[in-house]
Protein backbone atom coordinates (compact mmCIF):
# COMPACT_ATOMS: atom_id res chain seq x y z
CA UNK A 1 0.00 0.00 0.00
CA UNK A 2 1.28 3.52 -0.58
CA UNK A 3 1.62 5.59 2.84
CA UNK A 4 1.84 9.15 2.51
CA UNK A 5 4.56 10.36 5.69
CA UNK A 6 5.14 14.15 6.92
CA UNK A 7 6.58 15.69 10.01
CA UNK A 8 8.14 18.67 11.17
CA UNK A 9 11.52 18.72 12.86
CA UNK A 10 10.69 16.69 15.93
CA UNK A 11 9.46 13.78 14.36
CA UNK A 12 12.44 13.65 11.60
CA UNK A 13 14.01 10.43 12.69
CA UNK A 14 11.17 8.93 13.09
CA UNK A 15 9.94 9.49 9.68
CA UNK A 16 13.34 8.06 8.48
CA UNK A 17 12.71 4.96 10.37
CA UNK A 18 9.33 4.45 9.44
CA UNK A 19 10.09 4.79 5.57
CA UNK A 20 12.60 1.69 6.14
CA UNK A 21 9.94 0.08 8.11
CA UNK A 22 7.28 0.13 5.99
CA UNK A 23 9.34 -0.48 2.92
CA UNK A 24 10.37 -3.76 5.05
CA UNK A 25 6.68 -4.53 5.42
CA UNK A 26 5.81 -4.35 1.83
CA UNK A 27 4.77 -0.40 1.62
CA UNK A 28 5.43 2.20 -1.03
CA UNK A 29 6.33 5.00 1.73
CA UNK A 30 6.01 8.59 0.23
CA UNK A 31 7.81 11.29 2.00
CA UNK A 32 5.49 14.72 1.92
CA UNK A 33 8.20 16.33 4.23
CA UNK A 34 10.26 17.40 5.99
CA UNK A 35 12.85 16.89 3.32
CA UNK A 36 15.70 17.65 5.82
CA UNK A 37 15.94 18.52 9.63
CA UNK A 38 14.93 22.17 10.04
CA UNK A 39 14.26 23.40 13.74
CA UNK A 40 12.26 25.86 13.15
CA UNK A 41 9.92 24.56 10.98
CA UNK A 42 6.10 24.38 11.18
CA UNK A 43 4.61 20.95 10.88
CA UNK A 44 0.90 22.13 9.16
CA UNK A 45 2.14 22.30 5.50
CA UNK A 46 3.49 18.91 6.03
CA UNK A 47 0.57 17.51 7.23
CA UNK A 48 -2.07 19.69 4.49
CA UNK A 49 0.14 17.79 1.71
CA UNK A 50 -0.84 14.31 3.14
CA UNK A 51 -3.89 15.12 3.53
CA UNK A 52 -4.23 15.86 0.01
CA UNK A 53 -2.33 13.44 -1.55
CA UNK A 54 -4.19 10.54 0.72
CA UNK A 55 -7.37 12.09 -0.48
CA UNK A 56 -6.64 12.19 -4.32
CA UNK A 57 -5.69 8.79 -4.23
CA UNK A 58 -8.01 6.69 -2.50
CA UNK A 59 -6.70 3.22 -1.50
CA UNK A 60 -3.41 5.28 0.37
CA UNK A 61 -3.14 5.99 3.95
CA UNK A 62 -1.50 8.49 5.43
CA UNK A 63 0.71 9.02 9.01
CA UNK A 64 1.77 12.99 10.15
CA UNK A 65 4.18 13.11 12.62
CA UNK A 66 5.34 15.42 15.32
CA UNK A 67 6.32 16.38 18.85
CA UNK A 68 2.87 14.96 20.49
CA UNK A 69 0.59 14.47 16.98
CA UNK A 70 -2.06 16.86 18.48
CA UNK A 71 -1.56 19.70 15.77
CA UNK A 72 -0.57 17.29 13.34
CA UNK A 73 -3.61 15.36 13.47
CA UNK A 74 -5.79 18.95 14.16
CA UNK A 75 -3.57 19.99 10.96
CA UNK A 76 -4.45 16.84 8.65
CA UNK A 77 -8.11 17.22 9.43
CA UNK A 78 -8.72 20.67 7.81
CA UNK A 79 -8.30 18.85 4.26
CA UNK A 80 -11.66 18.23 3.09
CA UNK A 81 -12.13 14.12 3.04
CA UNK A 82 -9.28 13.22 5.89
CA UNK A 83 -10.11 11.60 9.17
CA UNK A 84 -6.91 11.57 11.02
CA UNK A 85 -6.65 10.39 14.20
CA UNK A 86 -4.34 10.78 17.09
CA UNK A 87 -3.24 6.81 18.04
CA UNK A 88 -0.88 6.24 21.61
CA UNK A 89 -1.65 3.07 21.77
CA UNK A 90 -2.84 -0.44 20.13
CA UNK A 91 -6.48 -0.14 20.48
CA UNK A 92 -6.42 3.39 19.35
CA UNK A 93 -4.09 2.85 16.42
CA UNK A 94 -6.97 0.09 15.64
CA UNK A 95 -9.84 1.15 16.29
CA UNK A 96 -9.33 4.32 14.13
CA UNK A 97 -9.46 2.07 11.25
CA UNK A 98 -11.83 -0.59 12.13
CA UNK A 99 -14.58 2.06 13.51
CA UNK A 100 -13.86 5.32 12.30
CA UNK A 101 -12.26 4.33 8.50
CA UNK A 102 -9.30 6.85 9.72
CA UNK A 103 -7.36 7.46 6.45
CA UNK A 104 -4.57 9.25 8.42
CA UNK A 105 -2.73 8.17 11.76
CA UNK A 106 -0.83 10.66 14.00
CA UNK A 107 2.18 9.81 16.41
CA UNK A 108 3.76 12.02 18.72
CA UNK A 109 7.55 11.29 18.23
CA UNK A 110 8.43 11.95 22.24
CA UNK A 111 5.49 10.38 23.48
CA UNK A 112 7.02 6.86 21.80
CA UNK A 113 10.36 4.95 21.40
CA UNK A 114 10.59 4.69 17.39
CA UNK A 115 10.10 0.73 18.00
CA UNK A 116 6.59 1.43 19.48
CA UNK A 117 5.91 4.32 16.96
CA UNK A 118 6.17 1.84 14.09
CA UNK A 119 4.28 -0.74 15.70
CA UNK A 120 1.20 1.33 16.06
CA UNK A 121 1.62 2.15 12.44
CA UNK A 122 1.81 -0.80 11.42
CA UNK A 123 -1.43 -2.09 13.34
CA UNK A 124 -3.22 1.30 12.00
CA UNK A 125 -2.41 0.29 8.45
CA UNK A 126 -3.02 -3.16 8.93
CA UNK A 127 -6.59 -2.87 10.32
CA UNK A 128 -9.21 -2.83 7.85
CA UNK A 129 -12.43 -0.70 8.46
CA UNK A 130 -15.05 -3.28 9.98
CA UNK A 131 -17.77 -1.80 7.78
CA UNK A 132 -20.63 -2.06 10.49
CA UNK A 133 -23.69 -0.33 9.14
CA UNK A 134 -23.57 1.64 12.62
CA UNK A 135 -19.63 3.15 11.91
CA UNK A 136 -20.46 3.17 8.30
CA UNK A 137 -23.58 5.71 9.20
CA UNK A 138 -21.56 7.71 11.53
CA UNK A 139 -18.63 8.48 8.89
CA UNK A 140 -21.66 9.94 6.36
CA UNK A 141 -23.20 11.72 8.55
CA UNK A 142 -19.38 13.44 9.02
CA UNK A 143 -18.89 13.96 5.75
CA UNK A 144 -22.55 15.19 5.11
CA UNK A 145 -21.76 17.98 7.79
CA UNK A 146 -18.31 18.45 6.00
CA UNK A 147 -19.86 19.50 2.77
CA UNK A 148 -22.85 20.85 3.59
CA UNK A 149 -21.81 22.45 6.94
CA UNK A 150 -25.03 22.10 8.88
CA UNK A 151 -26.45 19.15 11.02
CA UNK A 152 -28.77 16.43 9.57
CA UNK A 153 -32.46 17.38 9.65
CA UNK A 154 -33.57 16.79 12.86
CA UNK A 155 -30.16 16.64 14.09
CA UNK A 156 -29.72 15.71 17.76
CA UNK A 157 -30.09 17.74 20.47
CA UNK A 158 -28.16 20.19 22.10
CA UNK A 159 -28.98 19.74 25.15
CA UNK A 160 -29.83 16.01 27.24
CA UNK A 161 -33.35 15.44 26.78
CA UNK A 162 -35.00 14.99 30.65
CA UNK A 163 -35.89 11.50 31.87
CA UNK A 164 -39.63 10.75 32.22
Amino acid sequence: MRVFLGCDHAAFELKEHLKTVLAGAGHEPVDCGAAEYDAGDDYPPFCFAVGERVVAEPGTLGVVLGGSGNGEQIAANKVPGVRAALAWNHDTAELARAHNDANVVAIGARQHGRDEAAELVLRFLDTPFSGDERHARRIGLITDYERDRHRPAGGLPTRPEPVS
